[in-house]
């Protein structure tokens, strides 16, 4: 079953007053079960990936089937997405006033540099991908999309993100990763996170390397009405991060405070 983690940078309205809708929680985490890779998903998938009851998920996904939001594949007895979850997704992307301002600055970065940009904000122990552009000199044998999800705790764009958290809520967050990284494993990875937490602290940024030959780094911005945005640059190389890291540490941060300028300035 899913470990249960917090979710502390989210926008709840009458916080503490209103009985959470179960139903609605469950349909949604039904949804959620579907990645890029998982194009169609049968009970037993949604079931394990929810950790919800093959009864349940069944129920759950004639429902989801009846507003449209799943099709369901007869021939393969399997569920995808139906094409409001695409319509809804694009109204997300629109609705970003952070995206638009970001958006072009991030391009104009990667070309003059000639290396990756993304932006990503936080859903559960992942990172999700808003925007990426991929300028790298050198080809990467990974591509990232908009709605690409990464590992939190591995990452930059992830390790940047919880150096935001309350002590309170980053304690929660390594009480998850434990769950499922243990032993000496879990504690050289825990040491990483903490550095590079430390390292938010101290520069405004953290580097990772947790693909070989590439290096990334990431600073987290905050923006009135919206919740942690995580930006990163990241190139595939042979050097050494700390070389990577005197290279673009200048060019990161000058990005993150032109994004913030231009945020206030549409205040």
């Amino acid at each position: 079953m899913p470990t249960s983690i917090p979710k502390p940078d989210r926008v709840r309205p009458g916080q503490g007053k209103a009985t959470p809708n179960r139903s609605l929680e469950r349909g949604i985490a039904v949804l959620r079960a579907f990645r890029a890779g998982s194009a169609m998903l049968g009970n037993s998938e949604i079931a394990e990936r929810t950790g919800l009851s093959r009864s349940t998920v069944s129920r759950l996904t004639q429902s989801l089937i009846e507003t449209g939001m799943l099709e369901y594949i007869p021939q393969f007895r399997a569920y995808r997405l139906g094409v409001p979850v695409l319509s809804m997704a694009h109204a997300m992307r629109d609705s970003s006033q952070v995206l638009k301002v970001a958006t072009p600055l991030m391009v104009e970065l990667a070309m003059r540099h000639k290396i990756n940009v993304g932006l990503a904000v936080a859903d559960g122990d992942e990172m999700v991908y808003l925007e990426s552009f991929r300028y790298n000199r050198r080809q990467s044998l990974r591509t990232v999309v908009s709605g690409q999800r990464i590992p939190m705790a591995l990452t930059s764009l992830g390790r940047a993100y919880l150096a935001t958290l309350t002590p309170e809520d980053f304690s929660r967050m390594l009480a998850a990763f434990a769950g499922k990284s243990r032993g000496e494993a879990w504690r050289g990875l825990r040491r990483e996170i903490e550095a590079a937490v430390s390292s938010v602290q101290d520069k405004g940024y953290c580097v990772a390397c947790w693909q070989p030959q590439v290096v990334a780094m990431a600073t987290p911005m905050r923006f009135e009405g919206y919740g942690v945005h995580v930006l990163n640059v990241s190139v595939s190389t042979q050097q050494d991060a700390q070389t990577v890291e005197a290279a673009l540490a200048k060019p990161l941060m000058e990005l993150a405070e032109a994004i913030r300028v231009r945020m206030r300035s549409l205040e």
